[in-house]
């Protein structure tokens, strides 16, 4: 039930757990079995709730309108069960219109198509103790995070049974086994809120508070994140509180008013997506979203939150031409109402689960998204850095014969890699529409293809920040991404695809065993340019410092001319050790490379005390680290 102070927190936008009193929940009045149910509808003349119990009648149960001008509805129902159906039948003051709609506080919905919410309990006996124990050094910013992004309905299917996607528990065991396997230190999930269209990969959501039923239970759910979590791999879901669809059953129009989203559409619906935008400034909105976040992070152990498309709830001119939008108070294109929603969610999250992380897909250069709100931050732990991401992959399809004239795209991004705590996303995004796989991106012949890949991946794993990569990208799938297929795990027979996985295991490896690779991440002085200016060679090389003195030094040749004899500038005399070098026989490369390690020589070079002659493999990355 519904107190005075929840009702107060609700109206205030600050209630961060509403999920614990709208909705349906099961009980016991009286003796008697029902669940009490409460929604928002405060432009309605009659809320009435109907399903499998009632033989969706939908005048057998009215609930009743609270007396306090909140707008909530609620009642107790008797007879209703665990896992019974139901909508809302919402009565509107306006024009007589009468909508059926889904419960946005519903836990569980009806497999899609079907589209009705279940009551549902979210009873669970939780095994991963020992991580939420010890979570907090995992999630920490100084800690190896390199995440493995993932569409659970594609990442392994069962052609056996017509193709099937994989459910929660299947998937489980594999999912977690091969993470651990190559090296992953989370899992980032697509959306799996419960989402219409299969389709909109869950970016579409209509289900706040229920995982698609696409895959199972929400126990279910609960099953994998446990699975993954005594694998001591963290959890990230995706979340988008920026737009929702238009789907009769959602939330659109939900009493018969724009009661979710702006009733202007300058501010209410987005052009390019088709679909509604949240009206932050509504307390009540705010709390709706405050309350879910929390509750994926409350019920579900999840480690973190991608918050996706926070550029286009920043600006309220996203996506829209002159004269589509509406000035803020000051005449501004800045969302204030958003700004301050997205301070809010933040402070709530690192309140109550400070051993967690939020992530903003932030693609513009607004300041400070991934620094306190004290300071003047939107609060963010971290943030997607999409400049690093565009500037290196347009690089890298560039032929080596003309990388010389596009150099700074690959050293550009250090100028501002320390202004943000920064993840380096190869997401989902870079293989969808028409852009191809990462491989196919790649110039040359195919064995350059391969070569230009792994020195790819491995350029990621050396630059400062934590790092991203969609399915499929480790062992090199040559196919677009589609979500109505596999991954391509055949191709794993193949030499050339197996040394990628390789290559991309044996860099996850080291990122977690060398402190210089994640220490100081978010801090210049985590990282110094050895070379970065010979554009005419195309290659670079930097350092790699961590705390009480972890050194590393990445070498990169971006061309396919082998360098014989290249001498690099370094910081100690003595001998490094070679601990990594795509080039390697191992990973599909030719072989060449330093016999396990070089010394020094005793002359200074790049403004270094002294230097290492290498020998430097074609279209490659080395990474050396000095003995002790």
């Amino acid at each position: 039930m519904l107190t005075d102070h929840d009702i107060y927190l609700f109206r205030e936008g600050t209630h961060a757990r509403l999920y614990e009193r709208m909705g349906s929940h099961l009980e016991v009045r009286d003796g008697v079995a029902g669940a009490h149910f409460a929604v928002w509808a405060p432009n309605a003349r009659s809320v009435a709730v109907m399903g499998q119990w009632n033989n969706w009648d939908p005048e057998a149960h009215f609930l009743a309108p609270r007396h306090d001008s909140s707008g909530i509805w609620e009642g107790f129902v008797p007879g209703v069960a665990h896992g019974d159906a139901y909508k809302y039948r919402i009565a509107s003051h306006f024009h007589g219109q009468t909508r059926t709609k889904a419960d946005p506080f519903a836990f569980y919905s009806e497999t899609p198509p079907a589209t009705g919410s279940r009551v549902w309990g979210l009873d669970y006996t939780w095994g991963d103790c020992h991580w939420m124990r010890e979570r907090a050094r995992a999630n920490a910013l100084d800690a190896p995070m390199s995440i493995y992004e993932v569409h659970l309905g594609s990442w392994r299917r069962v052609p056996e049974e017509g193709n099937r996607s994989m459910t929660y528990r299947e998937i489980a065991q594999p999912l977690a086994e091969y993470v651990v396997e190559m090296g992953f230190t989370h899992v980032e999930l697509l959306p799996i809120t419960e989402h219409p269209f299969y389709g909109s990969w869950g970016y579409q959501t209509t289900g706040y508070f229920a995982p698609t039923a696409r895959y199972g239970t929400p126990q279910d759910l609960m099953y994998l994140i446990d699975v993954l979590h005594q694998h001591g791999i963290g959890v990230i879901l995706d979340w988008v509180p920026s737009h929702f669809p238009g789907d009769d059953h959602g939330l659109a129009r939900f009493d018969g008013t724009h009661l979710y989203e702006h009733s202007d559409p300058r501010q209410g619906f987005h052009p390019e997506w088709t679909s509604y935008i949240f009206n932050y400034g509504r307390h009540e909105v705010r709390a709706f979203l405050l309350s879910s976040a929390l509750f994926w992070l409350d019920r579900y152990h999840v480690d973190g939150l991608r918050v996706d498309a926070v550029a286009s709830m920043l600006y309220l001119d996203y996506g829209r031409k002159e004269g589509e939008w509406i000035p803020n108070r000051y005449g501004g294109k800045e969302n204030l109402e958003a700004i301050e929603f997205l301070r809010m969610l933040n402070l709530a999250v690192y309140r109550d689960h400070p051993d967690t992380q939020t992530i903003a897909e932030e693609s513009t250069s607004w300041p400070m998204v991934s620094r306190p709100v004290y300071l003047g931050g939107l609060g963010f732990g971290l943030k997607w850095n999409m400049g690093w991401m565009h500037d290196t992959l347009d690089y890298f399809r560039n032929d080596p014969v003309h990388r010389r004239y596009h150099h700074d795209r690959i050293t550009f991004s250090i100028w501002y890699a320390f202004f943000e705590n920064f993840v380096l996303p190869l997401s989902h995004d870079e293989v969808v529409h028409g852009k191809g796989s990462l491989i196919g991106r790649m110039p040359g012949d195919a064995w350059q293809r391969f070569a230009n890949l792994r020195l790819l991946f491995g350029y990621l794993c050396g630059h400062p920040g934590k790092k991203l990569l969609f399915m499929g990208g480790e062992f090199g799938q040559t196919s677009e991404w589609s979500h109505e297929e596999s991954l391509a795990w055949h191709l794993l027979q193949y030499g050339e695809h197996a040394g990628v996985q390789r290559w991309v295991r044996d860099c996850n490896r080291l990122l977690r065993s060398e402190p210089a690779l994640h220490q100081v991440d978010f801090d210049a002085n985590g990282f110094q340019w050895v070379s970065c200016d010979d554009s005419e060679t195309s290659w670079l090389a930097f350092l790699r410092r961590g705390r009480d003195g972890a050194l590393l030094l990445v070498v990169c040749n971006l061309t396919p001319v082998p360098r014989h004899a290249h001498r690099v500038g370094v910081p100690r005399s003595g001998r490094w050790r070679e601990l990594l070098n795509s080039d390697a026989q191992t990973y599909g490369g030719s072989g060449l490379g330093n016999m396990g390690w070089v010394n020094t020589r005793g002359v200074p070079l790049h403004g270094q005390p002294d230097s290492v002659e290498l020998m430097l493999p074609p279209l490659a990355a080395v990474f050396l680290k000095p003995d002790d």
